[in-house]
């Protein structure tokens, strides 16, 4: 292990108070990774980070890239020999490399004689023993993997793979169907979707979800993230939204509380019901509160929702913690204001 001179490339290197102790139940990585350092005092470790850098000529850093198969997706760092490592077990496989390309990994096998690989198998495998971000959107099969002169994988000599999903197409029906396979289309970058494909076997992912959500309340729908991991298929989503969208039809009432009001009366309340014992009731129960005629002019122009949550709350269970409530000096008494509507 030896420094470089400036312009040089080499891999970066990291130490400091702030180094971890290794990686969690990785003695092999944590020992791989942290090593002894030549120039430090005993006990004193470094980090290899994997990165190639150089010094420039004004003292900064510049970084040209990664010396390992390490590569960063979505934020998540991904060790690709991992993949392949998964892949090489998987039966019927002979050979793998996975790559990275356009912020999605994409995988290439080759079955041993006689043998034949199915990808959606081999995706359905590697999900069940790796997170999604690491499945790869797309394997393809190859007769054999590329060579360069040296004997090594030529990566920039493998062929480009679309990511499509592993299900038969068939066209979209209806108005819901149709806007939600145009807007995965655009997001993921496919040439089409179909009813049964899914979205995170066409490359989707949790940041992509949230874009999606997005596309689709622009196009006057609505829905939430939990329905796309339920539903990722493309008819069972749109049944979801259209469902959801049914259920969102709420009718909300008329406020009834006029302007100018100086008291709560019964028929004012639109979420929940108490006549006016009650509403005496729910006044004295409230330490320093004014009587209801007295009612301040932040409280009389509340909205209709706050007033009838503050009267259920106050009635249901103790008031929740107030902030002070301005004093009057005409009415000559001061109190506690609701935090909720504060």
């Amino acid at each position: 292990m030896n420094l470089v001179a400036t312009g040089v490339p080499g891999e970066l290197y990291v130490c400091g108070d702030g180094l971890a102790r290794g990686y969690l139940q990785r003695p092999d990585l944590t020992a791989e990774r942290f090593v002894a350092d030549p120039q430090g005092t005993a006990g004193q470790r470094l980090y290899r980070t994997g990165d190639l850098v150089r010094w420039n000529g004004d003292g900064q850093l510049e970084y040209l890239g990664r010396i390992d198969q390490q590569v960063k997706i979505r934020g998540f760092r991904i060790e690709l020999g991992e993949i392949e490592t998964r892949l090489l077990a998987c039966p019927g496989v002979c050979d793998a490399v996975v790559i990275a390309a356009d912020d999605r990994l994409v995988a290439y096998v080759c079955a041993g004689a006689g043998e034949a690989v199915d990808p959606a198998q081999l995706r359905a495998r590697l999900g069940e023993a790796l997170p999604d971000y690491m499945v790869p959107g797309a394997i393809a099969q190859l007769e054999r993997l590329p060579l360069n002169a040296n004997g090594k994988v030529d990566r920039k000599a493998l062929p480009a793979v679309a990511i499509a999903s592993g299900a038969s197409y068939e066209a979209p029906r209806g108005t819901t169907e149709e806007t939600l396979a145009r807007i995965w289309a655009t997001l993921l970058g496919v040439e089409r979707v179909g009813r049964a494909d899914n979205f995170f076997e066409l490359g989707g992912h949790s940041l992509l979800a949230l874009k999606l959500l997005e596309r689709m309340r622009a196009e006057g729908m609505t829905a939430q993230v939990r329905h796309l991991f339920q539903h990722p298929q493309l008819a069972d989503f749109a049944a979801a939204v259209t469902r959801g969208n049914k259920h969102s039809e709420i009718a909300v009432p008329p406020n009834r509380i006029p302007d100018g009001c100086s008291a709560i009366a019964p028929e004012m309340l639109t979420l929940v019901e108490l006549d006016a014992d009650e509403i005496a009731r729910i006044e004295a129960a409230v330490p320093g509160a004014p009587p209801i005629s007295g009612i301040s002019t932040r409280w009389r122009r509340c909205r209709r929702a706050c007033c009838s949550t503050t009267c259920w709350t106050a009635r249901r269970t103790p008031m929740s913690p107030r902030t002070p409530w301005p004093s009057t000096a005409a009415s000559g008494w001061s109190g506690l204001w609701p935090a909720s509507i504060g």
